[in-house]
């Protein structure tokens, strides 16, 4: 059963999710030459700490595995749950998804983006394109007495014009109570698959997105996922709400002067 959320739980999910997107648009300012990707994470740190969240990844356990950062720095070819690292360095021309999960008060928000770092090639802006439309493809679709699969569909049908690959290893999914939540969202399928959507249920839409086939390694960490033929990836993701019209994205960020 997918969880639906009352009128009090969607007011607490979206303080969660408004943290959470305030702490990734401020981290994803701190992208540049030089920085590295633990004192990244570090700054995630300080910045859910003075926002009032707490990071939904640090101790995050799966099985005997615990999570050690704060926040997921995933460079290049990492697709996604890196950890901030004092030896990899971000150099123009790299991206990095950012990705920050946040816990407030019982409910989780969750949000990703991928950024330049400095100047990148136009092949490689491509790639970021891409992604972020497929992203709001998908989140067009999340809507009440839609199928799950209309996301999936919506996705894959964006990508599908760039000729990238659509990682199938790691999904969207549900978001509330917890980080993984019913139903499992992937990034390609028939529209006609999957449970129906209804207002107030939350869902983490994160199209995941290769320059190459999508073939999945595990790096020694046995957390961050790296695309096998180590050609850059992209991640883009929004926690959203189903209304009874349009569907509400919860992390958009408020811009700051």
């Amino acid at each position: 059963m997918i969880p639906v959320k009352s009128a009090t739980e969607i007011a607490t999910m979206r303080k969660a999710c408004r943290i959470a997107a305030t702490v990734l648009d401020r981290l994803c300012r701190c992208v540049a030459p030089g920085v590295n990707t633990y004192d990244l994470d570090q700054e995630g740190k300080r910045l859910l700490a003075e926002c009032g969240g707490r990071s939904a990844c640090y101790g995050y356990r799966a099985g005997a595995k615990v999570f050690p950062a704060y926040t997921c720095l995933s460079v290049n070819e990492e697709i996604v749950h890196g950890i901030g690292q004092l030896q990899r360095v971000l150099r123009e021309g790299d991206i990095i998804t950012v990705d920050v999960c946040v816990e407030v008060d019982g409910f989780i928000g969750d949000n990703a983006r991928t950024v330049p770092v400095g100047a990148i090639p136009e092949s490689t802006a491509k790639l970021l394109r891409a992604t972020e439309t497929a992203l709001y493809a998908g989140i067009e679709q999340a809507r009440s007495r839609h199928r799950v699969g209309f996301i999936s569909h919506a996705v894959e049908q964006a990508v599908r014009p760039y000729g990238f690959g659509i990682i199938r290893d790691f999904v969207g999914h549900g978001v509330g109570r917890t980080m993984h939540e019913a139903p499992q969202i992937p990034n390609f399928g028939p529209r006609n698959r999957g449970d129906r959507l209804r207002p107030g249920m939350t869902l983490a839409i994160e199209p995941m997105i290769s320059v190459g086939p999508p073939r999945v390694e595990m790096a020694e960490d046995g957390w961050t996922a790296l695309t096998a033929d180590r050609q850059p990836s992209a991640h883009f993701e929004h926690t959203v709400l189903v209304t009874d019209d349009e569907p509400e994205i919860l992390t958009l960020a408020e811009r700051a002067t």
